[in-house]
């Protein structure tokens, strides 16, 4: 299927690793242009110069999402290098483990910083170029604002703010022609994942506990799936689709556990 998303200016942030990699490397695949706002210019880099080895476009710019300024700076530097921007990714962010009883307020609001702020605060810079073009946002979001999780009141919290936003955009902006979506990830194997799950005594049978609750063939969502279907969301072939949550899972969320 042709998404004809070919040298479209498509923002992702967080986009040098983990989920954020994946939906560069499908994006360039599609011809597209993307671009990388990340905090470290090497891994930025690293995956430019991955993809050029591949005859494969794309393009970063090195931010701090948690400070305000850096977002509008990044947004800026965007547009004066590009003239243009067709889509937006709100792709960063961390699970933190900012929790209710083990938390603090300073905690609690940094967490939002680095979770949900800079989502508004990207969209807000770049909706003036998206509107030229009727662009596309896709948020992406995780299972905790529906599950819970235990220990992570301030990401679930972020997550609750981003299906909120989601909903909220898509509604705002129907004047603009600007779609609005979110893809929800519930386990997706990313360098981050792998970490947390090394710090149990034995990695291989945590996860395997945890692979056996994702109903459809028992895996985890690879990042390739999520990208496939974020592309999918930003193209021309989803162009009646907007305010969506859509849950890329393996049945996760949704499915009953007995299963």
């Amino acid at each position: 299927m042709d998404l004809k998303l070919e040298n479209k200016i498509i923002i992702v942030s967080g986009g040098a690793k983990g989920i954020g990699e994946g939906i560069v490397r499908v994006l360039a695949q599609e011809k597209a242009i993307p671009v990388i706002i990340g905090r470290n210019p090497e891994d930025n880099k690293k995956l430019v110069d991955t993809l050029a080895a591949e005859n494969l476009t794309a393009h970063a710019v090195a931010a701090e999402l948690t400070q305000p300024a850096e977002c509008k700076k990044a947004i800026d530097e965007i547009i004066t290098r590009f003239g243009r921007i067709e889509g937006l990714v709100n792709n960063a962010g961390v699970n933190d483990g900012v929790g209710l009883e083990n938390g603090s307020y300073e905690a609690f609001m940094e967490s939002l910083h680095k979770n949900l702020v800079h989502y508004y605060l990207l969209a807000h810079y770049a909706l003036p170029a998206l509107k030229q073009n009727k662009g596309a946002i896709v948020n992406i979001g995780s299972k905790t604002a529906e599950t819970g999780q235990g220990g992570t009141s301030a990401y679930a919290a972020a997550n609750g703010g981003r299906n909120g936003l989601t909903r909220e955009w898509a509604v705002e902006l129907l004047p603009y022609h600007i779609r609005v979506n979110a893809v929800i990830v519930a386990e997706a194997y990313t360098p981050l994942y792998e970490k947390w799950i090394k710090t149990f005594d034995d990695p291989d049978a945590k996860l395997k506990t945890i692979t056996d609750k994702i109903p459809f063939e028992n895996r985890m969502t690879t990042t390739e799936e999520i990208a496939n279907t974020v592309a999918f969301l930003l193209s021309e072939k989803s162009s009646h689709t907007t305010g969506q949550l859509i849950h890329v899972d393996g049945g996760y969320v949704h499915l009953d556990r007995a299963l």
